[in-house]
């Protein structure tokens, strides 16, 4: 946990802590907003149109915050990040599938794009013929 490396070489910073800690924690509200809103796509949308549902358990992880050695306000955080994070990867997975199902054609290269992992099995950009023989399928 770095800033409690940060706290004991610099406790001036507690100060900033104070001021950011909420700002974190007031994204729980969107977030388990857009939670609710992407699992009802999800559940709906991937049924209607033939594509598997994801295991939410897959991506969402909370089990930090059982660990004893945390203060009670690390096990808030640490309960926070693993539903954030986790929901954030389960929203990608599902846009990724979403993409691959309606798409499925890769993004022009260029320096620096870091193409996400359910791209490999992409056509690649540009490529009439593969595409042609693809939809033809």
């Amino acid at each position: 946990m770095k800033y409690r490396q940060i706290l004991n070489h610099r406790p001036a910073m507690k100060f900033r802590y104070v001021f950011y800690t909420p700002l974190v924690f007031f994204q729980f509200i969107p977030i388990v907003i857009l939670d609710l809103s992407l699992e009802i796509y999800h559940q709906i949308g991937f049924r209607l149109m033939g594509i598997p549902c994801l295991d939410r358990k897959n991506f969402i992880r909370m089990d930090r915050h059982k660990l004893s050695y945390l203060t009670w306000y690390e096990k808030i955080g640490c309960a926070y990040c693993g539903y954030v994070n986790g929901w954030f990867r389960y929203a990608s997975a599902i846009a990724g599938e979403t993409e691959k199902y309606w798409c499925g054609i890769m993004h022009k290269k260029y320096n620096g794009f870091k193409p996400p992992e359910h791209h490999a099995d992409y056509l690649p950009f540009g490529d009439e013929k593969a595409f042609d023989e693809f939809v033809k399928k």
